[in-house]
């Protein structure tokens, strides 16, 4: 949703729902949830960082505490806010099975819409 406040604060669009679990903060804050409508949906974008197959576990373990120290900081947070970004920290295994129970969930509910099969 951070993509769409340039254009609804200029009047170019009108949102009609995010599909968060909860109403967004700052220019967002008056636009319902999807459920708040009746749509039992969250459908959440996250952005994250992601290594290759060949990467040694020492490797990941230098990238994933990397980025646990790196999140923390006042620049990192400065940055994150600068681009109406919301905070979402997860690392490692915790990542990876949220990231693979989302998929499963995305495609049960793409399958109840009929758009796949």
């Amino acid at each position: 949703m951070s993509e769409m406040v340039p254009h609804l604060q200029g009047g170019k669009m009108r949102v009609l729902a995010v599909m968060a679990d909860k109403r967004l903060p700052g220019p967002l804050a008056n636009v319902p949830t999807a459920k708040e409508q009746g749509f039992n949906i969250e459908w959440p974008i996250i952005r994250g960082f992601y290594l290759g197959p060949k990467v040694s576990d020492a490797e990941y373990q230098w990238w994933q505490d990397a980025f646990k120290k790196m999140v923390n900081t006042p620049e990192f947070q400065k940055q994150r806010d600068l681009r109406g970004l919301f905070e979402f920290n997860l690392f490692g295994a915790e990542l990876d099975s949220y990231v693979k129970n989302q998929v499963a969930s995305y495609r049960d509910q793409a399958k109840s819409f009929g758009l796949a099969k």
